[in-house]
């Protein structure tokens, strides 16, 4: 059985050669390279053709992690990436995953741990710590949220809230909703005093919050 090549992407020198180490000195598996910085890795990695790359969320340079995984998704589908990081925080763990990462775990975990999961993601898994994988369980398995800012409007109001948010202009709407011009006007003032809010960007973010 030939050698699971890893890529590291790890500012942090300490931590990028323990990585690169533990890799090395494990028989079936081979580092075939590390990059501080996300920029090295999407000019680097493709040529240096890893099975697995490990990257941390925060890099130096303008590319964090996870868009770094975003770029390269972009370039190759043959480079199955893992976040390893130290944040645990929701909006982090399903930015990676919706980047493209197919595993995230932390930096506490033990050696032969991040060593399973590169071999778990190699076979086709989606490794992740405990504490990850309970709050991604936590996050399905949640009752949903009832919004009581969008169940302040009216049907036909929600149905042009939603036109907005997909960012359509006056005239498409009232194409869309087979109305005038001046009746948008009116629902959209009509909505902006429901939601006691003065702006577009406004509205939507009350009547469609992000998730935590």
């Amino acid at each position: 059985m030939g050698h699971i090549r890893v890529a590291i992407v790890e500012d942090q020198l300490q931590t990028r050669e323990m990585l690169s180490v533990l890799v090395n000195g494990t028989d079936g598996y081979k580092c075939v390279a590390a990059y501080e910085t996300a920029e090295a890795a999407l000019t680097n990695i493709v040529d240096a053709n890893p099975d697995i790359a490990l990257v941390d969320i925060h890099l130096p340079g303008g590319i964090s992690g996870i868009d770094c995984i975003k770029q390269l998704r972009t370039l190759t589908d043959d480079i199955q990436c893992i976040i390893c990081t130290s944040l645990e925080d929701s909006d982090h763990i399903f930015a990676a995953l919706q980047a493209g990462a197919v595993g995230y775990i932390t930096k506490s975990t033990p050696p032969v741990k991040i060593l399973d999961a590169i071999t778990d993601a190699y076979n086709g898994g989606s490794p992740m710590s405990s504490q990850i994988a309970r709050k991604v369980i936590g996050y399905f398995s949640a009752p949903p949220r009832i919004n009581t800012e969008l169940e302040k409007l009216s049907s036909r109001e929600q149905e042009l809230l939603a036109c907005l948010a997909k960012g359509y202009r006056y005239k498409v709407i009232a194409g869309m909703l087979f109305i005038s011009i001046e009746t948008v006007r009116k629902h959209i003032h009509n909505i902006y005093e429901k939601l006691q809010v003065s702006s577009r960007t406004d509205a939507l973010n009350k009547a469609y919050p992000k998730n935590k």
